[in-house]
């Protein structure tokens, strides 16, 4: 593998689904040659918008099958480092993007994500 990348809360429905469609080729590189990890909040993210009857699956079931089918992990990092980083954020409002833009700094890793505000804002963000 060639480290690890983390991933944003579209790309792991995206994955779960089976619509690698929907990934860019720069995507699918990454993820077939990198460790893939996850904030905690795309978790929570994912629960939330199961809870708001977007994703018909938790959160937990989501992680759990994609750690069982392709080694997706969570992600480390101490909530306080996580917390300390995203202070500094102010680009966006949304809380969410807010934390797993912060964890994938405090990881020194790159972040995979489609959202046009975090490849604005994020050196480190590819899609």
């Amino acid at each position: 593998m060639a480290g690890v990348i983390r991933l944003d809360t579209h790309a792991v429905v995206w994955l779960y689904a089976g619509d690698v469609e929907r990934l860019s080729d720069t995507a699918v590189t990454a993820i077939e040659t990198h460790d893939l990890v996850i904030s905690p909040m795309v978790q929570l993210e994912l629960t939330y918008l199961h809870e708001i009857g977007r994703l018909t699956v938790s959160g937990a079931e989501i992680v759990g099958d994609l750690a069982d089918r392709i080694g997706l992990r969570l992600s480390d990092a101490t909530m306080s480092a996580v917390v300390h980083a995203a202070a500094s954020l102010s680009w966006t409002r949304d809380p969410f993007d807010r934390m797993i833009v912060a964890d994938a700094i405090v990881a020194a890793t790159d972040l995979l994500t489609k959202d046009e505000r975090i490849l604005a804002n994020t050196a480190f963000a590819h899609w």
